[in-house]
This record gives C-alpha cells, sequence and structure tokens, in this order.
C-alpha cells in the first residue's frame, strides 16, 4: 500500500491500491482517561495483521429496553441499571462531590465542574440543586450544544425523577419546546436558543442557576454564552453558574470568571472541582500504513472487528452524515452477506440531522447475540455516552466550519490530539477497549493539541447579529473567551450591510435586522424567508429552507441499485438547480400522503423529509409571528429564483473561461458538487451556492441557476455593475 507523506491526503479517497485492504497494526499506546489528564504511554509491539484479542468479559451487556423512544427511558450511559434509581445514581462519580459542590454553589458565584463524560455531572448536578432547594426561586437551566444531548438527558433525568417529560423537567430545543411554565424547574436547553432568550429577557432573570455543560466543544454559541453571562453575573449577584467542561481548561474558565482583581484569594467569585474518572484501560493501535479512503477502511476494520473480536459494541468515528450513511450502507450490505454464520450485526448511524427517535436508537442495547455498531459524527466525542462500547475505529478526521475571510466552507481536516483521545475514551467505560487509528503512530504527534474555537475560524455573521440584538455594538470590546479576528468581525459586520439587517448608523433595522435576529436560522437563509413574501413565494422559500435544514435527501444504494435510483429521482429533478429539485421532492412527498414507501419507491431518505416537514411547520409559525404573509407563487419558478437571489447574493459564482467557477468577490476556483443536479446538465454560467465543501476541491452544494442582472437589482450595495462586467 501506498505510503502517505501528508496526512491530508488521506481526505482525498484516492487510493490506487483500494483493493488490497488487509491493513497491518501496529499496538501504539495505553490510554487512560482520568478527570484531570489524558496519559498516552508509547509502546514498540507490532501485531503484524493482526488485532490484539482482550481477556473475554461479558458484563458490557445491557438488558434491551421494550420502550418507545417517547417514553422515560434510559439513553444515558448506565452499568448499573439492574439497581434501583436511587442506587444507580449513588455509584455514579460525582455522588461523593455532592455536598461539596452545593457549597461552592453557596459561596462562590462560578463553580468550575472538570469531569469526563459518564461521571455523571451533566444528569445529577441538576437534581442535586433542585433538591437543595435552588429551583424554588427560578428554573435551573442546562445548556448544551447538541440537540440530541438535550433530549436524552431531560429523558434520563425525567426518569430518575419519576415525573412526566415536558413538566417539572424538560428539554427547549430548536423548533421544540417541552417545557410547562409555572411548572418546570429543570430545562435543558441548546446554547442558541439560550441566546435568542436573552433578547427577550437581558438578565434571564426566570433562572436562579445556569450551567454551561460541554465547554470544551468550544462552539460559537458556548463562547457567546460565556461572554454574555459573565456580563449578566455583574447585574445579577445572586445567579449562579456552572461551568462544567470534559478536558482540563478549569485554569482559564477560572480566570475568565474570578471577577477578584486582587490577591487575596478570600475575594474569588469562582471555583474549581475536580470529578475523579472511572476508565479501563484501551489499547491504541495504528496502522502501519494510512488509510487512503477511510470511509472503506474503517468498513473494513469494522468486519475484522466483528469475524475475529470477542462480543462488544463498536463506534466508528468519520466526518459527516455523507460519509456515515455510506458506511452504515455499507456495513448493512455486508452483513447481510455474512448471513446467521457471520454473526449478526446491528448497524445505527447518530448525527444531529436525524429525527430525535432516530438518534435514539442508537442508545438501545441491541438483542442478545447481536454486535452493535454505531457510525457516527464528532457528537459522539463528548455530548453523549453510549452503552456497551469496547472497539472506537476512529478515521482520525474531522468536519469543520472554517472561514477564509471571504466565504465559509465544510473543511476536512485531521482531528486534534484531545478529538482523539477523547474518542479513545469512548472504548473504555464497561471494560478494557480498544480504539483503532487509521493512521500512523507517528503522525499522532504531529496533530494539533486542540481543535480551535470556532469564535476564530467561522463566518461571525450569525454571532454579531445576535449581539447587536442584546445591545452590544462594539464587539471590538465584547470580553470573548478567545478573541476572533477583527477581519471577521469587518466581514460580518459588511455581509450583515449587505443584508440589510444594519444600517449605515451601525444600529440593527427595524423589522428586518430585529427579525433576522429572532429567527433561529443563518442570516442569508433569514432574509430568503422574511422577504419571501414580497417576491409572493413563502409558501415555496419555507419548504426549501426547511428542506436545506436536513441532510442527504437522495440515497445513494450500492450495486445495481443505483442505477434504478438515478433514474427515479431524475423525476424531481430540474434544469433551475437543486433548491427547486428539492422543492418537487417535498411536494411530491406531500402529495404522497409522506409515505414511507413512496420514500422507498423512489429512494429518497424518509427520515429526512419527515424531519423537514416538523421543521417547516415551526418555522411558519415563526414567520407568520414576523408578519410575513402566506403566499404562493404556483408555477412562477423566476420568483423562487430571484427570492433565493435576494438572501444567498454574497454566494454568488460565474463560470470562468478555465471551466471551473470563480466567487464574484474572490478568485478561488469552485466546482459543482458531483451530488448536484446540475453536475450532469450543460454548465450554467451563473450559479448562487448555499455552502462550499472542501474536500480534493472546493465544491459548492444547493445550487440555483440565476441572472446576473438580479445581482445589481436586488444587491446593488453588495456589487457594482463594472465588478459584474469583468466577469
Amino acid at each position: 500500500m501506498k505510503t502517505l507523506r501528508n496526512r491530508s491526503d488521506v481526505s482525498q479517497g484516492r487510493n490506487p491500491d483500494r483493493h488490497k485492504r488487509k491493513h497491518s497494526w501496529r499496538r501504539g499506546s495505553l490510554v487512560e482517561v482520568t478527570c484531570s489528564c489524558v496519559r498516552v504511554c508509547f509502546g514498540e509491539m507490532s501485531l503484524k495483521g493482526r488485532f490484539l484479542k482482550p481477556g473475554d468479559d461479558s458484563n458490557y451487556a445491557e438488558d434491551r429496553s421494550d420502550v418507545e423512544p417517547t417514553s422515560g427511558t434510559s439513553f444515558i450511559f448506565n452499568p448499573n441499571r439492574n439497581l434501583s434509581l436511587q442506587a444507580q445514581r449513588q455509584r455514579l462519580p460525582v455522588f461523593s462531590l455532592r455536598s461539596h459542590i452545593l457549597y461552592l454553589l453557596e459561596n462562590y458565584q462560578t463553580v468550575v465542574v472538570v469531569g469526563e463524560t459518564g461521571s455523571g455531572k451533566s444528569t445529577q448536578i441538576p437534581q442535586y440543586l433542585q433538591e437543595a432547594g435552588w429551583g424554588q426561586d427560578g428554573m435551573i437551566c442546562i445548556t448544551e450544544p447538541r440537540r440530541v444531548a438535550c433530549t436524552t438527558l431531560a429523558e434520563r433525568v425525567a426518569e430518575e425523577c419519576d415525573v412526566i417529560l415536558g413538566r417539572e423537567v424538560g428539554y427547549a430545543i430548536r423548533f421544540d419546546d417541552r417545557t410547562s411554565p409555572g411548572m418546570t424547574q429543570i430545562k435543558y436547553v441548546t446554547e442558541g436558543l439560550l441566546v435568542r432568550e436573552m433578547m427577550a429577557d437581558p438578565l434571564l432573570r426566570q433562572y436562579s442557576v445556569i450551567m454551561v455543560d460541554e465547554v470544551h466543544e468550544r462552539t460559537l454559541f458556548t463562547d457567546i454564552l460565556l461572554g454574555l453571562l459573565k456580563k449578566v453575573q455583574r447585574k445579577r449577584k445572586d445567579l449562579r453558574l456552572i461551568v462544567s467542561s470534559a478536558t482540563v481548561d478549569a485554569d482559564q474558565l477560572f480566570r475568565f470568571f474570578n471577577h477578584n482583581a486582587t490577591k487575596d484569594k478570600t475575594k474569588d467569585t469562582a471555583a474549581v472541582v475536580s470529578v475523579e474518572g472511572r476508565n479501563f484501560p484501551v489499547d491504541v493501535f495504528y496502522l502501519q500504513e494510512a488509510a487512503a479512503d477511510y470511509v472503506r477502511s474503517s468498513v473494513d476494520t469494522v468486519l475484522k472487528i466483528h469475524t475475529k473480536e470477542g462480543p462488544g459494541g463498536v463506534l466508528v468515528f468519520l466526518t459527516g452524515v455523507e460519509e456515515v450513511d455510506k458506511c452504515v450502507s455499507a456495513l448493512r450490505e455486508e452483513s447481510s452477506r455474512l448471513g446467521e454464520k457471520g454473526g449478526k450485526m446491528q448497524v445505527c448511524p447518530l448525527h444531529g440531522s436525524l429525527h430525535n427517535s432516530d438518534q435514539l436508537q442508537a442508545f438501545l442495547s441491541p438483542p442478545q447475540g447481536v454486535r452493535k455498531v454505531v457510525v457516527a459524527t464528532n457528537l459522539a466525542e463528548t455530548s453523549i455516552t453510549l452503552p456497551g462500547i469496547v472497539f472506537v475505529v476512529d478515521s482520525g478526521f474531522v468536519k469543520l466550519r472554517w472561514f477564509n475571510g471571504q466565504s465559509d466552507a465544510l473543511v476536512v481536516v485531521p482531528a486534534s490530539q484531545a478529538s482523539a483521545n477523547q474518542r479513545a475514551g469512548r472504548a473504555g467505560r464497561t471494560r478494557s477497549g480498544q480504539v483503532y487509528r487509521l493512521y500512523k503512530e507517528e503522525d499522532f504527534a504531529t496533530l494539533s493539541q486542540a481543535t480551535p474555537p470556532e469564535m476564530v475560524r467561522t463566518n461571525l455573521s450569525s454571532a454579531v447579529l445576535n449581539l447587536m440584538a442584546l445591545g452590544i455594538d462594539n464587539m471590538l470590546r465584547f470580553d470573548f473567551p478567545s478573541p476572533p479576528p477583527a477581519s471577521h468581525l469587518i466581514a460580518a459586520l459588511d455581509e450583515l450591510f449587505a443584508l440589510g439587517a444594519i444600517g449605515e448608523d451601525g444600529q440593527l433595522t427595524r423589522p428586518l435586522g430585529q427579525n433576522m435576529a429572532e429567527l433561529p436560522l443563518p442570516p442569508q437563509l433569514a432574509k430568503m424567508l422574511l422577504v419571501s413574501g414580497e417576491h409572493e413565494c413563502s409558501e415555496e422559500i419555507l419548504s426549501i429552507v426547511a428542506m436545506l435544514q436536513v441532510q442527504n435527501v437522495f440515497i445513494d444504494p450500492r450495486g445495481g441499485q443505483r442505477h434504478i435510483a438515478r433514474a427515479r429521482q431524475r423525476n424531481f429533478q430540474v434544469k433551475e438547480g437543486d433548491t427547486l429539485t428539492l422543492l418537487n421532492v417535498y411536494k411530491s412527498y406531500l402529495r404522497s400522503g409522506q409515505s414511507s414507501k413512496w420514500c422507498g419507491r423512489y429512494f429518497i431518505n424518509f427520515r429526512a423529509l419527515r424531519r423537514a416537514v416538523e421543521i417547516r411547520g415551526r418555522m411558519e409559525r415563526l414567520l407568520m409571528q414576523c408578519g410575513v404573509e402566506m403566499k404562493s407563487c404556483g408555477g412562477n419558478v423566476e420568483s423562487i429564483r430571484r427570492c433565493i437571489t435576494a438572501g444567498l447574493f454574497p454566494s454568488a459564482a460565474f463560470l470562468h473561461h478555465s471551466g471551473c467557477y470563480h466567487s464574484v468577490r474572490s478568485s478561488l476556483p469552485l466546482h459543482i458538487h458531483p451530488s448536484s443536479t446540475l453536475y450532469t446538465l450543460p454548465q450554467p454560467q451563473w450559479v448562487i451556492y448555499h455552502e462550499v465543501l472542501h474536500t480534493t476541491q472546493a465544491f459548492m452544494r444547493d445550487l440555483t441557476v440565476i441572472e446576473p442582472s438580479w445581482l445589481l437589482e436586488l444587491a446593488p450595495h453588495y456589487y457594482e455593475k463594472t465588478q459584474l462586467a469583468d466577469t
């Protein structure tokens, strides 16, 4: 197999020797994850093409819960589920610190809690607070970076409290609120939702304690929320803040929230507490030659584990929804081929685009004698803990949003060392485990220590819009945990001005700018929705935006069915682009009575369509609150395309004489993504894209064919006539 000198080559998926799939593995390390560090000790033992088989231990198995996903069910890691709920709670590592945490919260404004995922901090600390009376004068709010964490944690806590979900314990995520005003005491929310709540209640008076969980992920809204809460604490001395992290960044968090400017420690306003973890050793294996196609290598590695190793669940880390779905499809096909003699596999995808009930399938224990394989994005690193995982397959890559000063793109990059160690830790929850890294041992040392926070690498237009809606006008003076580049802030202000969200005075415009801030969407899509009434196509634009919120609408089967699928999917494709194609799919799905059989016939992702219908319904209510009249343009496709241009005009590209596309305001070469409707059609002169994906090249996705004259008409402040003439 070809030796790769540069790990970035791995993401390109090009492997001239891809038929040679017998990997050679090297035993690289033993990882022990504790509350305060990740210790890696490198060994030198070579495995010569085989896996190390650990001592068999069937204690990993858990009984399968025969329940509906909407009931009060435990989907949180729980090795003691045969015990009473009270006994289960007392077995968690955080229980020994219950009194200490409550004492610190009485005496300090902020308590920083450092503890591994699975130590119980996310489920138990809110209950300790409620039992101590903190929920009497205000709700206890817990923020999570991902909606799947909100829903599963709320499910578990409601079960432990023996209450109905949505009453005393509830959650609120984008487009879904399951709380009861005046009754709910413990409320799980996504970070972005709490930021939007501050627009109506800047001091968060309805909360007595706010727990910011999974701070180590450093999402855009994590950093915004930390800066805002620090500001609120100066006005509300009674507000208590708990900041929870699974990695050792306690000192940085302590310094950020400690308002004591003196050397007198008795005046500190923040304290730190560490929760001991309970992890078993994890053997780490590396490939002797790096894998060129990490999706195919992941499939091969899972099959080798399944046929050669003892019992235990497998967790595979891949970069995105497309890769996850490809891997799941391949594994299910291979499992069918193996038959009963090869042993059964239950393969589940897990990513943020799935419907809640579909996500929860990954948490249920498999039937006796069946090996569960969960193929996930990086949301399974720390936000959640899956039961029964013994083996981890780590592709070594992650898909991140990256802003280059002109445009935001999804980029596949090597994961950080912190990410790699978090992934390895998933294998050591219930017994000694194994992690298989699809790269060489020496490559690990070249990885960055941590993933850069979103605040310093992504488009900040959403962040700036939300902060301005909260009355924060001077972004350069806002106290960010990690200050963003000034150039990114300027680019965000420029984009918001072009969209009409802010005026020449630097203030939010009324009502457009304020309404854009209130919609839980990126500014460009929010603008597109809000002006859809003027273009008399709000019904159609609602459907398109809802479809853009889900991924992998079209199923791409393997083998002989691929040609059948593509032939049937062509029924929906139109020369005007992907957005109009998605609209056709949505309308046809509704005409079918939202039939899963119809989806199967046309190789359409039923789960994605079901989710899109839910999102559309909730967005319609929000849009009507903004005063947008619901209108349909009928068959007037031009109205839809012009409305899309009114929102996505910063993402216009033209066909360059070189044969590729160029963005109008940058010289970055762009290509039509192979999944696009336009990929096999004659190339249009002008398109607008929704996003860019960087792999081997920069690929545009979700395209709409436009006329260049619309740019001058709808965005004259952004494009000049001479600028377009030069193209």
